[in-house]
């Protein structure tokens, strides 16, 4: 049993972190953009982060993993493409309050294209920022994982997840609880 927790450990924790990292580009590339291109271009890709938002993550991985079949791959796209919105909104608004800081007119003033801003003066501002949200995020896609792993969308037995040994341990709760704690 300890082998298994360990196994589906590392299988949990591996398909979280890529699923993280996924939604950490995605959100990062979205949320600098909508801040640092045109009003009209803002407006547009925060409506489509609000409407992305109004959707009930777990239903889209649900519907995704039924039709393209519970594989780990298509487990991590799920959870990662329905992670990014709540990042890109938090990059976006702090590139808001960053871009009119005196560091980054400075650089204006020196003539420094936009991205060299954006990478050598805006992006380490943004660090700390997007490595707390990553390290919270990364608990909801394990449980994410998890939980469909549980209900047999996630990773498929024989190989081990905590979800799915939570599945298993379920049949024998009154004879060998430990199984399930």
């Amino acid at each position: 049993v300890l082998a298994r927790l360990l196994a589906g450990g590392r299988v949990s924790l591996a398909a979280g972190a890529a699923a993280m990292l996924l939604a950490v580009a995605a959100g990062t590339a979205v949320g600098a953009l909508a801040a640092l291109s045109r009003p009209r271009v803002d407006a547009v890709l925060m409506r489509l982060t609000d409407a992305a938002l109004a959707i009930p993550a777990i239903f889209v991985v649900i519907t995704v993993l039924a039709f393209m079949g519970p594989t780990v791959p298509t487990l991590v796209i799920a959870i990662g493409a329905t992670s990014w919105m709540g990042l890109a909104r938090l990059v976006r608004g702090e590139l808001l309050a960053l871009r009119h800081q005196e560091f980054v007119e400075a650089a204006v003033a020196l003539g420094a294209p936009p991205v060299q801003r954006f990478r050598r003066h805006l992006l380490p501002h943004l660090w700390p920022t997007i490595l707390v949200n990553a390290t919270l995020g990364m608990g909801t896609a394990l449980l994410t994982e998890s939980a469909l792993s549980f209900l047999g969308l996630g990773v498929q037995p024989p190989a081990a997840s905590w979800g799915n040994m939570l599945s298993g341990a379920q049949a024998s709760l009154f004879n060998a609880p430990w199984l399930a704690v």
